[in-house]
């Protein structure tokens, strides 16, 4: 019996990854580890978890439907760029690109995410609050993607 490697390109097979952190949130015990999960959840249709993960002042639930809407493009990679924890332990931050198909067009969501840890249940829980778009610098249609996909950027990220 093989194993699925997990989407979030660990490496590692998804039941030993991201699968038992989609079962039980706490085990997302770093910013990195939710956002993998979170990508992965995309990748698996895993619309609840998506929800469940964004932090309480979000209002996810009233965003349900475009979240979904969200879920159902071709995510096809994701490369974590950078990830840290702030020294108290309650904020932490993860810059990421995930590489998606959409409409037969492809693009790169390219972010800085912030997350907060904070208890609910009786549990320290991370959740996903915000994020922002780095500036990128000029890239030409002709030119490497900065993605390192090796493609031109035209058709891939640009």
């Amino acid at each position: 019996m093989t194993s699925t490697l997990c989407p979030c390109g660990s490496q590692t097979p998804y039941s030993q990854c991201c699968e038992p952190i989609h079962l039980d949130h706490a085990k997302a015990d770093h910013p990195e580890k939710l956002m993998r999960s979170r990508y992965s959840a995309h990748v698996k249709g895993l619309v609840d978890y998506v929800v469940n993960t964004y932090h309480p002042s979000c209002g996810a639930e009233q965003h349900r439907d475009a979240i979904a809407d969200s879920i159902n493009s071709e995510w096809l990679m994701l490369q974590v760029l950078n990830s840290s924890v702030d020294a108290n332990g309650k904020q932490g931050f993860v810059e990421f690109k995930a590489h998606y198909k959409d409409g037969g067009n492809q693009y790169c969501l390219h972010e800085k995410s912030r997350f907060l840890n904070e208890e609910k249940d009786g549990k320290n829980l991370w959740f996903y609050i915000d994020g922002e778009y780095p500036k990128a610098d000029k890239v030409g249609r002709n030119d490497p993607c900065p993605c390192g996909s090796g493609k031109k950027h035209k058709k891939c990220c640009g």
